[in-house]
């Protein structure tokens, strides 16, 4: 049985993205895909999100409760929509499950997660602990004094003071994407543990470096499609999705993608016609190269990692072609770390990329590859290829800002897309004023957030047949008006919060100080305490007196004092941590004690004479029975020391103490001296270039942006739009399919439009965000093993890579072993042990006993094209007539004018709705040679 539910990002929702869904197959719990919203929604004027749409806190809170119990994790594309919020699950939430994804997957979703959480971090408080000690509520107006900490930090508005951001740390993004597991395509994997029995293959989607598609193959469950976020056409850098062949490859479907039990698919775009390619990219180039002609600058804001690339191939060789001297700014800390990820992964490119026209000058032929070789920095395979000449990177928008003004025409590629927080809203902010200006848009960003704004506010100035989803190429318009936008910034502190905050760190340093002394202190006394027992436990049990006497002196209390020759008193030193008491040697014969802590001014000694052993400072002591002068009397037994047995069963004493000190002698001589001072080096030289972060604090203000710059939309997300899904999907054709990521109208055409297809299924479910949908039956999965007399009865028949047979025999348990096994069934045995003394009935005398027939499958799908080829090869005509039927022998050859003397030569193969194959036709040659093609075509099994 199947279970399906989207955690976030369903159909018939207008909230689409981000994607997580959670998949059982039987008891095998997968999480598809692990999205972030954007945790930076735009405000409106009443002070409410636009988020309220669809929180995220319900997807959050989804997920927090099922992270722990997932088995397996698959990652389908690396942007933020698909896996940002693994790394906070990873290491908050305890999604520690096996996941699985492609190389390029796991480093572009490390670069873009790494970009997006140090880009709020260095901006927002995220509600971290660690992160800030206190907070502090600050505008663009002076308010009270701050509460200092390590960060201070001012608290989120109202509206975000329920809504926790989930932002990982960079150690947690850095730890969560190396547990990954990295398969190519085609790669079948066989998994293990609780997921044994599972094999999961990536393939080729499209949309972004290393997009897959997931195919799950399950023995109880059948085959299981996911495929999201798919684009069929080839680009510049990534060849169409493998699901579709090209027409020069023979068109249709993959044959191992086709027809699977359950289809997961998106339809956000079903309903959606986009203009050709080569009208975008020439309106897109036809902007720009205008804009800069103009001595004006361009805003094009992008995310991170997948789709940017695309842009940065596109604008390179227009640059190239065009001979263009303008500076194209990508503004992103990691957008260098991106293009050395990018640069070791050549096998995973496609489309017209290639080493040689796409370098340095963009030109093919030997000066490209001679430079190349005489450049020994760069001697790694793709080092040569996207090596952007004309790009400049910057890490924040004042490095931008200083090395070139606002005058200077240039094309800024910021991220992110969506332009909530970062280097893009940064820029947005003071770019938008300038008149002429031009902000360009690449795709229409996630609702809520200020590039969705923007969209839709050029999306209603265009004409109806103009607007982006009826196929055309818009309009720039002239955006005007104030907007309102919400800056936030983390800046150091200053004056008066300084010096309060310093005060506090040194009185925090002081109190810290004091406690670890006290800690020590503690710590030395109980080394000693313990020092001094074990020294009383090793002392034999048939010690002689002197032995039994030193050990009271070792016991007696710390406060005594021991006395001189002359009778004076005399601090005693110390012997493990502990005063001794000693006997005066001028003293009486009585045993008299000098008691420590009340010597009299004039030097004369109080004694107390006892014959048995006081512990402590009896002078201080209480006592119910008091004496006349109403000092107190402690009278106590004889000191008696317990020898303690520390042995083990065996009679032998374990010191785990010794061999821990000689662990770390053997540890520390094996390190040399000069390793040692390597790596003392190293820890100082990296404490060096990471200087410590001084002291800030979280500010918010509200800028008011007068709107005077030009809005520009060109589609270059890269997906299908609805003409091809509703060609792909047909043909695909699957048994079962679940529609997700989607809003109302386009899951509604794609729900139409399949159900206008007689061949397509029927059963098509579209579940809302939390709801749970069943699929198939539930069955139970028993463990069995199969005897050596049955293994070697068997008939093997090869099906595709497995080899199949058909098995018949009885369950029998055996003390030996909890699994049962199956043995032959030996009929004839069966029924003479079950009725040994009664005659079979139902049988003439001297007739034989009945024997049922070999049982036979036919295993595989028969293809009447592949049969009609088969048989013109051995030179048997046939022909297809109607659906589903191949016409063999006298009566193809001849077609409608054959006598009936020849239709008997004739057979009639037939395919019917349920998959049977039926062969008709009178017995003959023709009838045994198309009989004995059918066969080859599929898998005999025999019992």
């Amino acid at each position: 049985m199947i279970t399906f539910t989207p955690l976030s990002g369903p159909a018939r929702s207008a909230r689409t993205v981000p994607l997580a869904y959670l998949l059982q197959v039987d008891d095998v719990r997968i999480l598809l895909d692990c999205g972030s919203p954007d945790w930076c929604p735009e405000t409106t004027q009443d002070g409410t999100e636009e988020s309220e749409l669809a929180p995220w806190e319900k997807y959050c809170d989804s997920l927090k409760e099922c992270a722990s119990s997932v088995d397996l994790v698959l990652l389908s594309h690396g942007d933020l929509s698909h896996c940002g919020l693994y790394p906070y699950a990873h290491a908050h939430w305890g999604l520690t499950a096996p996941a699985y994804t492609t190389l390029p997957v796991q480093a572009m979703a490390r670069v873009a997660v790494t970009e997006d959480v140090e880009g709020i971090r260095d901006e927002q408080d995220v509600g971290d602990t660690t992160e800030a000690k206190g907070t502090q509520e600050s505008s663009s107006e002076p308010s009270g004094s701050p509460v200092l900490g390590e960060n201070v930090s001012s608290p989120p508005p109202s509206s975000e003071g329920k809504r926790r951001k989930y932002v990982a740390t960079l150690q947690e993004v850095v730890d969560a994407f190396e547990s990954v597991n990295v398969l190519r395509y085609s790669q079948p994997c066989h998994l293990q543990g609780k997921c044994q029995g599972l094999t999961i293959i990536p393939f080729n989607a499209g949309h972004s470096l290393g997009g897959t598609i997931w195919k799950i193959r399950s023995p109880s469950a059948g085959t299981i499609l996911y495929a999201v976020d798919m684009n069929h056409m080839r680009e510049r850098h990534l060849d169409g999705t493998v699901l579709i062949r090209q027409a020069s490859a023979g068109g249709g479907v993959f044959e191992s993608l086709a027809r699977p039990d359950l289809l997961i698919t998106d339809a956000e775009r079903a309903n959606v016609t986009t203009a050709r390619r080569k009208d975008r990219d020439a309106a897109l180039l036809d902007c720009v190269t205008a804009t800069l002609s103009s001595r004006n600058s361009l805003l094009l804001p992008c995310d991170a990692s997948t789709r940017v690339l695309e842009l940065l191939v596109l604008l390179d060789q227009h640059w190239n072609y065009s001979r263009l001297k303008y500076p194209i700014c990508l503004l992103s800390r990691t957008g260098q770390e991106m293009l050395t990820f990018v640069r070791s992964m050549m096998e995973w490119f496609g489309g017209t990329i290639s080493k040689e026209d796409v370098g340095e000058n963009g030109e093919n032929g030997r000066r490209d590859r001679r430079r190349r070789d005489d450049d020994h920095d760069e001697e790694a395979l793709g080092a040569f290829a996207l090596r952007f000449k004309h790009v400049e990177f910057f890490l924040s928008p004042q490095a931008l800002m200083s090395t070139y003004s606002s005058k200077d025409p240039k094309l800024i590629l910021a991220v992110p897309a969506t332009l909530s927080h970062g280097p893009s809203r940064a820029i947005f902010a003071e770019f938008a004023e300038i008149p002429d200006n031009v902000v360009l848009l690449t795709g229409r960003g996630e609702p809520g957030t200020l590039g969705r704004l923007l969209f839709d506010k050029w999306n209603d100035s265009q004409r109806e047949e103009a607007k982006w989803d009826r196929g055309k190429i818009g309009n720039n318009i002239m955006m005007d008006g104030v907007l309102r936008l919400e800056m936030h910034s983390k800046v150091p502190l200053q004056g008066e919060e300084l010096e309060e905050y310093l005060a506090k760190e040194r009185a925090a340093r002081e109190k810290a100080a004091a406690q670890q002394a006290a800690l020590a202190r503690t710590q030395r006394m109980l080394e000693a305490d313990e020092a001094e027992s074990e020294s009383e436990d090793d002392t034999d049990e048939s010690g002689s007196d002197s032995d039994e006497e030193s050990e009271v002196e070792r016991t007696l209390g710390e406060d005594f004092m021991d006395t001189a020759e002359e009778g004076k008193p005399v601090r005693t030193g110390r012997t493990n941590g502990r005063r001794k008491r000693k006997r005066a040697e001028g003293g009486g014969a009585d045993g008299d004690w000098v008691v420590g802590g009340n010597e009299p001014e004039d030097g004369a000694v109080t004694r107390i004479s006892f014959d048995i052993y006081l512990k402590g400072n009896v002078t201080k002591a209480t006592s119910f029975f008091k004496s006349a002068e109403g000092q107190t009397q402690r009278f106590r037994m004889f000191p008696y020391v317990e020898k303690k047995r520390r042995v083990d069963e065996y009679g032998e004493t374990v010191d785990v103490g010794m061999w821990l000190r000689k662990g770390k002698v053997f540890e520390e001589s094996t390190e040399s001296e000069e390793s040692k001072e390597a790596k003392r080096r190293k820890e100082e030289e990296e404490a060096k270039k990471t200087p410590r972060e001084p002291p800030s604090k979280y500010v918010t203000s509200v800028a008011e942006v007068q709107l005077a710059c030009r809005l520009f939309f060109v589609d270059l997300e890269g997906l299908n739009d609805g003409r091809a899904v509703k060609t792909i999907v047909p043909q695909v054709n699957p048994r079962k399919m679940i529609l997700v990521h989607a809003p109302q109208a386009a899951t509604d055409a794609l729900i139409e439009s399949c159900a206008s297809i007689k061949a397509m299924t029927k059963e098509i479910y579209a579940p809302p965000q939390g709801e749970t949908i069943q699929i198939g039956q539930h069955t139970n999965s028993f463990s069995i093993s199969l005897s050596d007399e049955l293994l070697a009865s068997l008939k093997m028949s090869r099906f595709e890579d497995n080899e199949v047979a058909y098995v018949s025999g009885r369950v029998s348990s055996l003390a030996s072993s909890t699994i049962p096994v199956l043995e032959p069934a030996a009929i004839t045995h069966f029924q003479s042990a079950s009725a040994p003394h009664q005659p079979l009935r139902g049988r003439m005398l001297g007739s034989r006993p009945t024997q049922a027939l070999p049982q036979s499958t036919m295993i595989g799908e028969l293809k009447l094209t592949a049969l009609k080829t088969r048989l013109a090869s051995i030179g048997v005509q046939a022909e297809l007539v109607g659906e589903g039927v191949l016409i063999c022998g006298a009566a193809a050859k001849k077609g409608a004018g054959v006598g009936l003397d020849s239709l008997g030569d004739s057979v009639a193969v037939r395919k019917t709705a349920r998959g049977r194959v039926e062969v008709e036709g009178s017995v003959s040659d023709v009838y045994h040679t198309v009989r004995r093609e059918v066969y080859s075509l599929l898998a005999l099994v025999a019992g």
